[in-house]
């Protein structure tokens, strides 16, 4: 097997955790994820102000306190801080080693920027393969830009197995791997729904190592004595992360999530087998960020009684003041009958603007609302000070042919190694039959399981788990089942009909409903959620990460005949 960790989830993770991988226990390749869509955006702006920086400042200075370690126990580093500017990252790492006097052999990616010449960026989702043919030329650092999250790990399972292009099962299964681990501790345990049964109560989780298999199957783990836990529940979780249909689209595979089998391998330790593969689509996804404008935000606090007229007269107040073009009211009640401190009394009416003219989204539009703390409703106040307007930017999504990214794997001799698309691409598929609307196209409840019967008034989070997340402006929803008994109630009982009565905000949208029997999971994908995307989006929640909870904390009507128990 190839031993492969994971020390970042996105840019701003737990700094020291490269340190705690490397010290923690033994390791063939240490990966780092620091691209999300909104990460892109950030660094389209900093190359704006220097066109040398577009990479992830971040990892050079966690780089420094770790690469002689990593140098002398021959664990190989593979992250996607490049961004914008791998070559840049690159040559900053070069400097670094050379300043502290470590021979470092550096390589990097590149070929996923799209010319656009309207957007700030616009970057195809390259595969693994150019990450191997650098481990191949003898890297100990590769760098890359705009590649899957789970192409870290696939690259170098790669580079360890000689995989070609036909071996779809085994890219499927190290794809599944690199999806488990690409969010660091999510998979052991981080912001996980039933976090109070974790040993240490979810207070530290470690990192995951993913032992990737030559056919492909691996088990999830992590260094002893670090926090958190890896359980098939655990893995459940992250696999159901951010994810739409069985199909699970990539540039090297098509990987088939209802394919995997979770089971217990010891404390610790989940393998997971039986994934299946297909041949890519001929297309690459880009995403491509543009400047959508300038926004700003104020909120009032409306305290005591007449709430909605509080904040009906601050609505009528604003809009004459700066016209009703752009803005956005949202009023949250916080507060709380009868209530004996001023916080539990009151409610939230956040006011936002979003505007081109980025003096009337600034102080023009905070200033007026400060101007009201003597003429508004009684007990007026606010949460800030009035400040200027800020950029926001959108995020969209598009497709490029394979060939039309120009895939290159720089060694670290220099020599330049282009990377062929693959022979052998499908269609993507099509979602299929959905359970919900045809019973004989899901599977049939398992035997022995309770569906009907009596019930019982109870939190939905008592039978289940759940975890949501973002993708452009659309949001996924995963659900699964802590038992057979549970899941053969939830795949009929949660619909999309149901969903929208428990989450309103869901019901005016469409919203793809997909069932994961292996998992004992059902998967939402509920598109336009988030309007332009995390960028620009106002939601409380901008990034649907909570909305899982919110599902889960819902009062509903449970089979009584299906205890709420720990998984079996």
């Amino acid at each position: 097997m190839i031993r492969i960790g994971n020390a970042s989830g996105f840019y701003g993770d737990r700094f020291t955790a490269w340190r705690e991988m490397l010290d923690g226990g033994e390791l063939d390749v240490l990966t780092g994820d620091y691209l999300a869509e909104l990460t892109m955006l950030i660094l389209a702006r900093d190359r704006l102000r220097d066109p040398n920086l577009g990479y992830a400042k971040t990892f050079l200075r966690q780089l420094e306190t770790c690469l002689g370690t990593a140098l002398d126990r021959g664990v190989r580093i593979v992250t996607n801080a490049g961004g914008l500017n791998p070559a840049g990252l690159a040559a900053a790492i070069d400097a670094l080693a050379s300043r502290l006097g470590l021979p470092t052999r550096v390589g990097y990616v590149e070929g996923d920027a799209i010319q656009r010449p309207d957007a700030l960026s616009a970057n195809a989702y390259l595969g693994a393969f150019g990450i191997a043919a650098c481990l191949d030329g003898g890297a100990d650092v590769v760098v890359t830009g705009r590649v899957t999250d789970a192409s870290l790990v696939v690259g170098p399972a790669i580079a360890r197995y000689g995989w070609g292009r036909d071996d779809l099962d085994e890219l499927a299964g190290a794809t599944v791997a690199g999806h488990l681990v690409e969010c660091g501790a999510q998979v052991t345990g981080g912001n996980f729904s039933f976090f109070t049964e974790l040993p240490d109560g979810g207070h530290r989780p470690g990192f995951p190592i993913a032992e990737v298999h030559a056919d492909g199957s691996t088990v999830i783990t992590k260094h002893p004595g670090t926090g958190g836990a890896v359980t098939v529940e655990t893995v459940t979780a992250q696999l159901l992360y951010e994810v739409g249909g069985p199909a699970y689209l990539g540039p090297d595979v098509v990987t088939r999530l209802d394919t995997a089998t979770l089971r217990s391998d010891g404390p610790d330790r989940v393998r997971v087998s039986g994934v299946r593969g297909t041949p890519p689509p001929a297309t690459l996804k880009v995403g491509v960020n543009n400047l959508g404008g300038f926004r700003n935000s104020m909120t009032f606090v409306l305290c005591g009684l007449n709430i909605e007229a509080k904040a009906t007269l601050v609505r009528g107040q604003i809009e004459e003041a700066v016209s009703k073009d752009g803005l956005e009211f949202t009023l949250a009640r916080t507060d709380h009958p009868d209530a004996a401190d001023t916080e539990a009394a009151s409610a939230l009416l956040h006011v936002h603007l979003r505007d081109s003219d980025r003096v009337r989204a600034g102080r023009a539009f905070s200033a007026a609302a400060v101007e009201l703390a003597l003429t508004s409703y009684p007990g007026c106040t606010l949460t800030t000070l009035p400040g200027d307007a800020t950029p926001y930017g959108v995020f969209t999504a598009d497709a490029v042919p394979q060939d039309a990214a120009p895939h290159v794997a720089v060694l670290p001799d220099g020599q330049r190694v282009p990377i062929a698309p693959p022979i052998r691409t499908a269609p993507v598929p099509e979602p299929g039959p959905d359970p919900e609307a045809d019973p004989e196209a899901g599977p049939a409840p398992r035997s022995g399981t309770a569906v009907d019967g009596p019930t019982r008034r109870g939190a939905l989070g008592e039978l289940v788990g759940a975890r949501s997340g973002d993708k452009g402006g659309d949001a996924n929803l995963g659900v699964w089942a802590r038992s057979d008994a549970g899941y053969a109630w939830l795949r009929t009982w949660l619909t999309v009909e149901r969903l929208a009565e428990l989450l309103p905000e869901t019901a005016p949208l469409s919203v793809r409903r997909y069932e994961l029997p292996n998992l004992r999971a059902v998967n939402f994908v509920i598109e336009g959620l988030l309007g332009a995307g995390v960028a620009a989006s106002t939601r409380f929640d901008p990034q649907a990460k909570a909305l899982g909870e919110l599902l889960r904390a819902r009062i509903v009507d449970l089979p009584a005949a299906v205890p709420a128990e720990v998984a079996q």
